[in-house]
C-alpha cells in the first residue's frame, strides 16, 4: 500500500506583480509600511532587474522538480509525495499550505526551505510557523534542517567555479579571488544565540575550496537590512575594494551560496552593486549561474531528506 506523505517547499516569496511591491515589505517589516521614498527605491531595484524578480516561478520549478524527484526515488517506491509550497511574506503562505494539507487529508509531512544554511532566525522561524499550523490538526513534521555540506551542493559549486575559471588565464589564477556569500543577519542576534549561521557559511567555503584551483578564498555578506544596527560583515562590496587594495586582484568571482536562485539580492546586489565596485577598481567581474532546478541541487536536498526520513 502508497503511503501518502505531504512535501511542504518553504521560501521566501517575491513580489508577483509591481503592486504587490508595498504590501510584501509591510509584511517583511512586520506591518510597518515603507515610507514613500522606500517604496520608491525599492520598485527603482526591481526594475533594474528588469521589473520584478524571477523568483516566483524559480520557486515553483524547484518545489516541481524536488516532488518528482522524490516521487521517482527507489528509495521512496512505497511512498507518494504531495507538494504544498509555504511563503514567508507573501501568499500562498506556509500557515495557508500546512491547512492545505489538513484539508487534503495529510498526517505527516517532510518539511524543506530553500535556503542551504541553518539558522533560527531563518530556517528555523518557517520551521516554528510551520508547527504552530500543524500542531492545530495534529500533522506531524520532519524538517529538513539544513543542506549545505551535501556533496552534491558542494560539487555543483565546485562545478560551476570550475567552469567560471575557463574564462580566466590560468596565468591569473593567483590573482583572481573567490568571494563566497550569503545573506546577512543582525549581529546581536546571532552572537547572543551562539547561532550556527556564520560558522556553516564558512564550512560551505572550505568543502569548496578543496575542489577547485583557487587559493585566495574569502567569505563577505550581503543584502543587509538598514535596521540602524549592525549587521554581519564584511559586505561584500567593502570586502571587495579591500581586496583589491590589499591584493590586487584582477578577476572577482562571487558564489552567493547562501541563496539557492537568480533574484532581487543576486541579480541587484551582486550583479549591479558588486560589478560596479570591480568595474570601479578595474578588475573583472564573475558570477556563475545559481543552482534553480539544476538535479545536482535538487538531488542534494533528496540526500537529505533521506537522512531525516
Amino acid at each position: 500500500m502508497t503511503k501518502k506523505l505531504g512535501l511542504l517547499v518553504m521560501a521566501y516569496g517575491t513580489p508577483y506583480k509591481k503592486s504587490d511591491i508595498e504590501p510584501y515589505y509591510t509584511d517583511i517589516r512586520r506591518g510597518r509600511k515603507p515610507s514613500q521614498e522606500e517604496l520608491e527605491d525599492l520598485t527603482q531595484r526591481y526594475e533594474a532587474i528588469g521589473g520584478l524578480s524571477p523568483l516566483a516561478g524559480t520557486t515553483e520549478r524547484q518545489a516541481e522538480a524536488l516532488v518528482t524527484a522524490l516521487n521517482n526515488s527507489e528509495r521512496y517506491k512505497d511512498t507518494e509525495f504531495k507538494l504544498y509550497i509555504g511563503l514567508k511574506h507573501i501568499h500562498p503562505f506556509i500557515e495557508d499550505a500546512v491547512t492545505a494539507m489538513h484539508q487534503d487529508g495529510i498526517t505527516e509531512a517532510v518539511t524543506v526551505v530553500l535556503a542551504p544554511h541553518y539558522s533560527r532566525f531563518s530556517i528555523g522561524s518557517y520551521n516554528k510557523r510551520a508547527k504552530e499550523q500543524a500542531d492545530k490538526y495534529g500533522i506531524t513534521l520532519h524538517h529538513v534542517n539544513s543542506y549545505f555540506e551535501q556533496p552534491k551542493f558542494i560539487e555543483y559549486w565546485a562545478m560551476r567555479i570550475n567552469e567560471a575559471l575557463k574564462n580566466i588565464p590560468e596565468q591569473d589564477y593567483d590573482k583572481t579571488m573567490l568571494i563566497v556569500s550569503a545573506h546577512s543577519l543582525p549581529e546581536k542576534m546571532i552572537l547572543e544565540s551562539n547561532d550556527p549561521y556564520p560558522e556553516q557559511i564558512s564550512k560551505t567555503a572550505r568543502l569548496i575550496a578543496e575542489h577547485i584551483p583557487l587559493k585566495q578564498i574569502a567569505v563577505g555578506w550581503q543584502s543587509a537590512g538598514n535596521t540602524g544596527t549592525p549587521w554581519i560583515g564584511p559586505d561584500v562590496q567593502d570586502l571587495t575594494r579591500d581586496l583589491y587594495t590589499a591584493l590586487g586582484s584582477k578577476h572577482f568571482i562571487y558564489t552567493p551560496v547562501g541563496f539557492v536562485a537568480e533574484h532581487l539580492e543576486v541579480l541587484y546586489d551582486n550583479d549591479y552593486e558588486c560589478k560596479v565596485v570591480c568595474d570601479e577598481v578595474g578588475a573583472t567581474y564573475h558570477r556563475p549561474p545559481m543552482p534553480d532546478t539544476h538535479p545536482l541541487f535538487i538531488g542534494a536536498i533528496v540526500d537529505e531528506i533521506a537522512n531525516i526520513y
